[in-house]
């Protein structure tokens, strides 16, 4: 039946051909199957109808009126850049004054409490431990505490103390108490030791000065003292908070601790792989390195080497040299540890002569950190001292030794460990003896402080260290910990679902969605999120100042405070910057501190493996036709320019992506930059030529005194409930004040500027210490929002359609286009709206909805969009909807712009952008009423497409909101050939890869028989989640008749393809359901994103449709960023073809076992190294202290007895 069903259908649509083609009206040249003229109607009449739809409802031109006292300045980009770098370099003075107080009071306080004996009960508030009122604490033990194995006395029971708590906004909300400070004991660190308590006493007398910097510079935050013994004194005092099952924090650990303690270093590690560095040896030696490459930051350099009686590198392409200690560069050095194989024997002498030869090579060349240089020996004995090497590298410049030499001593049998421990005392290094993993940590820990020797020697030098920005993690280790949890969750959704479906999810079709479902979440990168608080930390060490410290050189801890980024960018005011204009931080490495395309999360919870270390010139792309990471040489200048810390300016072309990466626009910026003083940071703002030129600002008579003066009431201009301000600007601001919301806060001040004796404060950013409960405001910003307010009070008025004629039209339009919102946001950060409601009863949540989810303004995408659009077209809207908006299902909302300029002379200045929501099913039903039925044929395909290729209206909802590239890719090859899109490639280079765990070396598999044992427990495992399947499915309710599950009524449709035709038998379906497990690594990506050729004269739109050589015509829709294609269905198409703007990975020529951290180490970029390099100390070969040949207890004897008597019992 079906062949005869479709020949009478081929029948009536030609008849039909013949009806239109012979009507009278329509002229079709031949071979035209669509009537250009005809679609040229619809572009318009669509064109017509919204744009009446738009000017009438948003009262653009009203709009426009309101903002014509104004007047138009151009933006002194230099000015504006050096202005704000003065406040940043004023808020931080503040944080190092008040730093610099905790480190002279510690050195004070415990020189003053030298004498005083260590209490073992003290009591103090631990942040682990301490209880709130009401919280029930741990009863006391009854018996008598176990004894601890490695101190050999008994274990010591205090009860926690009970605390207050409150939760403040300024503290992200967490519940602290300003009376206090709190501590936090890592797990490794004994607390009731006698050096750890001792501390922890005269460390509380800290709590003063943390309360008296607290009352001079309120908008502190953490402040703390980290303890060279481990603990971590913090104020305000808080619960610890555990993001990971086991508390792994420790704040030796810290990038802010260890750079305050020792100045930056060049290491080369050593690490033993001989045949007897096997089992329980190998497992120690390797966390031994992977915790010295933990104590590492972005201004060290290292490499690990390995040998047995050849030395190689532990990743092969990092031979002969130091790389930068970055997270990315450390992730890969510890993945090659992984595949290390034991074999041969040990060639010291080769090793140490090839670490000093990488060593001298890097200071010959200039490269690396240029200050502290070490070797860090890893092995199980040395057959000799090689003294012969040391005279000949290291013992040049008697007493002074350029190269330290840490060894650490794997195993409990080893007899042979004088030779290994002299190496470090005669190179100014520390020896160690590991015999477990347990106390690895804690003895890897040893050489922080011979490191930092000559800093304490020296005494007065007490550098400041500002680090990279980074999480507020405990651990560091978190991503992979998150990223495993989520791939257990897909793994045990995959097997519910199966038992729910059966075979059903093994067709190809569900499987691919599935897949790109899952890709699509790890394509989630928030810019803004709040999972985590990212934030850079000052520090400095503080020293003993003990008579006899000079004789141990000993370093009591390192003092700081946290600087959220959160409160810099308060200080950038992206007001004076405007729409599209932004600012970002470089450090001396060339990474951002802040940047407003810096992702540093994936999977909108997950940190990037590297998310630290991106680089200025990977985040500022030129609009060139350059590869990916072969950077233009003028980008590269102005990078020098900025890490130099210079002060320049210069223009280019760029290309900026927005709107989670699927829309770019190809913009001439104009960029400055200018040194944060005595910081490694610099200033970078830019604005795009075309429009950020200008801005706009209120005339000197419309000052808000003068207003107070004409009698007007400010708080008048705020009344009623519609309106918002940018939540993320700063306006006005009591350092003592909290407020539930902004817009709280600003009436507050605006009731504050009438009263008399009124003075704007001085400065944006916080004043000096002597001015608590300082208020400070940014005056510009506030007299702008005030005039906007001003004259646009009358735009959330719902009286403001007053005329009977208007309201009939609003009532027509609100009917046929279900207008949902109305509303207005200007320059200075004003949102104001206008709700339609369905009757004449307003409706709670509609105004509500869209000022939650629309309150940024100028940072809105419609705002920018609207914006960037009016240089196409003046009066013309944007128009968009959701991506995928057709898959959810529910009513999808339409929003419109249109930017507001205001003109003086022959300057101008973007005012603010107007628009609204409304249905897309009734934007839907328009274009079906002006299109009739000709779209709704099977020959023909018609779609409304936005600028940047996605659809807007379809035939078929459900592809509103996709790609048109995915849906139809031969058209869209067309149309970018015929330059109605023009192609962009856009490239990340901070995307996520997933690499299998299983693609590692093949030696792996040889490293022990347990590998074989946990491939026989993994098909164990498949076999029984089989059996658990079937049995499931025999139970009654659970399961099916499969064969039945896709037949229709008649028995004639066709099952659904599976992936595999075998999947029925015993456990073949288990692979397709079984993930595979993966680990993060960085990688770059690439997207073809789409924008629309502006010409307005476009050749393309007077082309007509010809049969199928051009089986389409295309039309911009007037006064939109839409086009109208209409397509010849019945022509023949590639449907292979498919366009997508989903990322894709870059394949670099990579040479065989080279890896992606390989290719970018061989293009490393140029850096400046801290100012501060204090390496060596005249007085320090006086010090003798380099650590103990083996640990012997008091209790030895008795240990060796009992071990006696239990062989013989």
């Amino acid at each position: 039946m079906a062949r005869p069903i479709w020949a009478w259908r081929r029948l009536c649509l030609s008849l039909l051909f013949v009806f239109i083609y012979c009507a009278p009206g329509v002229n079709l040249l031949p071979g035209e199957n669509i009537n250009y003229n005809l679609v040229h109607s619809w572009a318009d009449k669509l064109g017509l109808e919204l744009f009446t739809l738009g000017d009438f409802i948003t009262r653009r031109k009203e709009v426009q009126e309101s903002f014509k006292e104004a007047k138009v300045v151009p933006r002194q980009g230099g000015a504006l850049v050096e202005m704000m770098a003065k406040e940043i370099e004023m808020m931080m003075d503040l944080k190092v004054s008040a730093v610099r107080r905790i480190m002279d009071t510690a050195e004070n306080t415990a020189l003053s409490h030298q004498n005083d004996k260590a209490d073992k009960m003290f009591s103090y508030y631990n942040a682990k431990e301490m209880a709130e009122p009401g919280e029930p604490t741990p009863p006391p033990p009854t018996t008598p505490p176990d004894m601890d194995d490695q101190i050999g006395e008994p274990l010591i029971y205090v009860p926690p103390k009970v605390l207050v708590l409150e939760p403040r906004p300024e503290f992200h909300n967490a519940s602290v108490n300003f009376s206090v400070s709190s501590v936090h004991v890592p797990v490794n660190v004994y607390d009731r030791a006698s050096d750890v308590i001792k501390a922890i006493q005269w460390s509380e007398n800290l709590d003063q000065i943390f309360r008296d910097n607290y009352k001079n510079d309120p908008s502190l935050s953490w402040q703390f003292f980290g303890s060279s013994t481990g603990f971590m004194r913090q104020f305000p005092a808080s619960k610890w908070k555990k993001d990971v099952p086991v508390d792994l924090y420790d704040c030796r650990l810290r990038s802010w601790y260890m750079e305050a303690a020792t100045s930056p270093k060049d290491i080369v590690i050593l690490m033993d792989t001989s045949g007897s560095m096997l089992g329980q040896r190998l497992d120690i030696a390797k966390h031994v390195v992977n915790t010295i490459l933990d104590t590492l930051g972005t201004n060290d350099f290292v490499n690990i080497l390995t040998f047995d009686k050849e030395v190689k590198p532990i990743v092969g392409c990092f031979e002969d040299t130091l790389i930068q200690a970055n997270l990315g560069n450390i992730r890969e050095l510890k993945e090659g540890i992984e595949s290390i194989k034991p074999t041969s024997i040990a060639n010291y002498t080769a090793a140490l002569t090839r670490a000093f030869e990488i060593l001298e090579e890097t200071k010959i060349n200039s490269r690396g950190a240029q200050c502290n240089q070490a070797i860090m020996i890893v092995g199980d004995g040395a057959p000799d001292n090689n003294e012969e090497i040391f005279q000949l590298y290291n013992w040049r410049d008697p007493p002074y030794r350029p190269v330290r030499v840490f060894t650490y001593l794997i195993g409990k049998e080893v007899a042979n460990w004088d030779d290994i421990r002299w190496m470090a005392c005669e190179n100014q290094g520390y020896y160690v003896h590991l015999s477990d993993t347990a106390e690895v940590r804690e003895m890897v820990l040893n050489y922080i402080p011979v490191m930092a020797r000559p800093l304490v020697l020296g005494r007065h030098d007490h550098p400041v260290i500002w680090t990279q920005v980074y999480a507020d993690l405990e651990e560091t280790k978190l991503s992979d910990h998150l990223w495993d949890i989520k791939q257990c969750e897909e793994q045990k959704a995959d097997v519910l679902e199966f038992r729910r479906v059966h075979f059903d999810m093994l067709q190809a079709s569900e499987m691919h969605k599935r897949e790109y479902r899952r890709m699509k979440e790890t394509w989630n990168q928030p810019v803004d999120s709040n999972v985590y608080q990212f934030m850079t930390t000052v520090s400095m060490p503080i020293y003993d100042r003990r008579e006899n410290a000079t004789k141990i050189a000993n370093i009591l801890g390192v003092a700081g405070t946290d600087v959220p980024i959160n409160e810099i960018k308060k200080l950038l005011s992206p007001f004076m910057l405007g729409v599209n204009g932004y600012a970002f931080i470089v450090t001396n490495n060339g990474y951002v501190l802040f940047h407003p395309d810096f992702r540093p999360i994936f999977q909108g919870y997950i940190l990037k493996p590297a998310y630290n270390s991106v680089d200025m010139i990977e985040v500022e792309l030129l609009d060139d036709d350059r590869v990916a990471r072969d950077f233009n040489p003028v980008l590269m200048t102005i990078r020098d320019s900025i890490i130099n810390q210079s002060t320049g300016s210069k223009w280019m072309l760029v290309k900026n992506h927005f709107d989670e990466m699927k829309r770019v626009a190809r913009v001439k910026r104009q960029y400055y930059w200018t040194a944060i003083k005595n910081t490694p940071f610099t200033l970078v703002i830019t604005y795009p030529e075309r429009y950020g030129v200008n801005r706009m600002e209120p005339r000197t008579e419309q000052d808000i005194h003068r207003t107070y003066i004409t009698g007007k009431n400010i708080r008048s201009f705020f009344d009623g409930k519609r309106w918002k301000i940018h939540p993320d600007w700063l306006f006005c601001k009591q350092t003592n004040k909290t407020f539930r919301t902004p817009e709280t806060e600003l009436l507050y001040f605006v009731d504050r500027m009438s009263e008399p004796g009124w003075h704007w404060p001085s400065s944006r950013s916080a004043m000096p210490p002597e001015h608590a409960a300082a208020i400070f405001c940014d005056r510009q910003l506030m007299q702008s929002l005030v005039f906007d307010a001003r004259v646009t009070k009358w735009f959330s008025n719902n009286t403001s359609f007053n005329a009977r004629d208007k309201d009939e039209k609003r009532h027509e339009f609100k009917q046929r286009f279900g207008i949902t919102v109305a509303f207005l946001a200007t320059h200075s950060g004003l949102t104001r709206w206008h709700e339609f409601h369905t009757n004449m009863a307003e409706q709670p949540g509609v105004g509500e909805s869209f000022s939650q989810n629309n309150k940024r303004a100028i940072d809105e995408i419609w705002y920018k969009r609207a914006v960037d659009q009016y240089f196409v077209h003046k009066e013309s809207f944007v128009y968009s909807v959701p991506f995928d908006a057709g898959e959810g299902g529910q009513e999808i909302i339409v929003t419109a712009s249109n930017a507001i300029f205001h003109n003086e002379s022959s300057k101008s200045a973007p005012a603010a952008v107007v628009g609204f929501q409304f249905q897309h099913s009734a934007f839907y039903k328009l274009f079906h009423n002006i299109t009739g039925n000709a779209c709704a044929v099977d020959d023909k395909d018609c779609y409304i497409l936005d600028n940047n290729g996605f659809v807007i209206i379809s035939t078929r909802v459900h592809e509103t909101g996709r790609f048109f590239g995915e849906i139809n890719g031969a058209i869209m090859k067309r149309l970018v050939e015929e330059k109605v899109y023009k192609r962009v490639v856009v490239y990340d280079y901070q995307a996520v890869c997933f690499e299998s765990k299983t693609d590692v070396n093949a030696s792996n598999t040889l490293l022990s028989p347990l590998f074989h044992l946990l491939r026989m427990g993994k098909w164990l495992l498949h076999t029984a989640l089989w059996y658990i399947v079937q049995l499931m499915s025999l139970a009654p309710g659970i399961g099916a008749n499969v064969e039945t599950v896709y037949m229709n009524l008649n028995g004639t449709e066709p099952k659904p393809e599976l992936i595999d035709e075998n999947i029925n038998s015993k456990n073949s379906w288990l692979k397709y359901i079984t993930l595979h497990r993966t680990r993060l690594k960085s990688c770059d990506m690439q997207r073809e994103l789409y924008t629309l050729y502006n010409e307005k004269d476009n050749v393309v739109y007077n082309m007509t449709a010809h049969a199928c050589e051009r089986p389409f015509v295309v039309l911009p829709i007037p006064n939109s960023n839409l086009i109208l294609l209409v397509i010849d269905q019945l022509c023949p198409r590639d449907v292979a073809l498919v366009l997508t703007v989903n990322p894709k990975a870059v394949n670099y020529p990579l040479a065989i076992n080279e890896t992606f951290s390989c290719y970018k180490h061989a293009r490393e970029f140029n850096r400046v190294r801290p100012q501060s390099c204090i390496s060596r100390h005249a007085n320090e070969s006086h010090i003798k202290l380099c650590g103990k040949g083996c640990t012997i207890y008091a209790n030895l004897t008795l240990l060796l007895l009992s071990h006696v008597l239990s062989r013989l019992l």
